[in-house]
């Protein structure tokens, strides 16, 4: 059986970073899912179909035979399990994102004892960068094409009106 992960996150928007990691973890699982978390409760730039669609435009065809891109709304690890995932693939950038993520490793292992958890750091260009620093960037009139996919260059371009 094939080893499969998922990816999720909230991608609003996906990074040259998020496209980076899904590369890496493809060295690791035969399958990637990347999950855009649909959380009514956080405010989003960008619905879960425009993330979805910013995803499969930054990752290209190249990818599409190892690489599912899916919204959800539910627990992760629920998710999971109904889809055939061994672990879930997280980014750390830091001692902060550690905190974070362990706490999150926490609970899911509370509810599913099955499902790991693969912890990457982020590449060092890619170290300093976050969606939210890239939505405000791009808000005040930043140049974030090195930041992005051109496609979602274009999308923050579009949604903060420059």
């Amino acid at each position: 059986m094939p080893a499969q992960a998922i990816y999720p996150g909230t991608f609003d928007p996906p990074t040259l970073g998020h496209i980076g990691l899904v590369k890496r973890a493809l060295d690791i699982f035969d399958h990637l899912i990347i999950v855009v978390a649909n959380n009514p409760q956080k405010k989003t730039l960008f619905t879960a179909s425009e993330r979805v669609e910013m995803l499969q435009a930054s990752l290209g065809s190249e990818l599409e035979t190892r690489v599912t891109i899916d919204s959800f709304d539910g627990l992760i690890v629920d998710y999971a399990k109904a889809h055939g995932a061994t672990a879930i693939v997280r980014g750390l950038r830091g001692a902060s994102d550690f905190d974070y993520e362990f706490q999150l490793n926490m609970i899911n292992r509370h509810l599913n004892l099955d499902i790991q958890s693969v912890f990457l750091m982020a590449d060092y260009q890619w170290f300093f960068i976050r969606s939210s620093v890239v939505k405000e960037a791009a808000a005040l009139g930043a140049d974030i094409s090195d930041l992005v996919s051109p496609f979602v260059a274009q999308k923050l371009k579009a949604k903060c009106g420059r």
